[in-house]
């Protein structure tokens, strides 16, 4: 598909967008959106940004940090555009967006629910983010320094594949009465 041939396309695309975005309870990111998405069309990543800020443009969706990430829901405006224009979405699509889309979100939600990342601030000296989200919430969370990439690497990948145990072990060291 080239992105200035098929104007039906363009506009199909960018409808299916705003359905996704009108089925989700809570704002998603352009990850979990695109996800969704490829489970139904076979949509260029960069065709899918380009729509997205046409989107953005005219204000169908609004895009707002949360925690770390951008996410995106859908406005009034987009409501309305997507009721005037739903019929132009084939059936077939609908269907499969339906059909996937629980799926879909769950993993990105399982996803999400464990972050840690670690930011530079200066040459020898990195901040770590460690968090526990649940529901879009953050339930823990722990900040600390590194002093080199190599010990901010080790504490992000340590937090990322044992937050289920170290979670447990830290409250209970916080809450012990000794």
């Amino acid at each position: 598909m080239k992105i200035t041939s098929d104007s039906e396309t363009l506009a199909e695309n960018k409808v299916l967008i705003l359905y996704v975005l009108s089925n989700v309870t809570k704002p998603i990111t352009s990850d979990a959106l695109y996800s969704i998405i490829t489970s139904a069309i076979d949509l260029n990543y960069f065709y899918f940004r380009q729509f997205l800020l046409d989107l953005l443009e005219v204000k169908y969706i609004a895009c707002y940090k949360k925690e770390t990430n951008d996410v995106y829901v859908i406005t009034d405006a987009g409501r309305n555009t997507l009721n005037l224009t739903l019929d132009i979405l084939p059936g077939i699509i609908k269907l499969k967006i339906d059909t996937n889309f629980k799926t879909n979100l769950e993993f990105f939600d399982n996803k999400e629910s464990v972050i840690a990342e670690y930011t530079p601030k200066s040459e020898n000296e990195y901040e770590i983010e460690c968090k526990i989200i649940e529901n879009g919430e953050i339930v823990f969370e722990i900040k600390t320094y590194a002093y080199s990439r190599e010990q901010a690497q080790k504490i992000v990948d340590n937090w990322k594949n044992n937050a289920s145990t170290l979670y447990p072990k830290l409250l209970n060291m916080l809450t012990d009465q000794k």
